[in-house]
């Protein structure tokens, strides 16, 4: 099954270039927006542009996560966590 991005997150921030890195929408009480994973943006930025580690993850603070272009701005991912039972309570595991 396929959507239309653009229809189903209607007016959310769609980041040029990085359509490779998007995995999933998300909502809030302003709307519906573009869930990136920042790994895969770094990854991106190092392999397609030549970025060493380190200008990726400046270019990502100041240019990606600085940017403010409306209400609903895409979000990040920075690490994926699972929850699992230990002892009663709850520990997350890195995936």
């Amino acid at each position: 099954m396929t959507i239309d991005i653009h229809e189903y997150a209607e007016g959310a921030v769609l980041l040029t270039g990085l359509d490779n890195a998007i995995i999933g929408i998300v909502e809030d009480f302003t709307g519906r927006k573009i869930l990136y994973s920042k790994p895969k943006i770094l990854n991106i930025l190092m392999v397609r542009d030549g970025m060493t580690e380190i200008e990726a993850e400046e270019f990502y603070d100041y240019n990606i996560l600085g940017l403010y272009a409306s209400e609903l701005n895409p979000v990040f991912l920075d690490i994926e966590v699972t929850p699992v039972p230990f002892n009663g309570e709850w520990v997350f595991n890195l995936e």
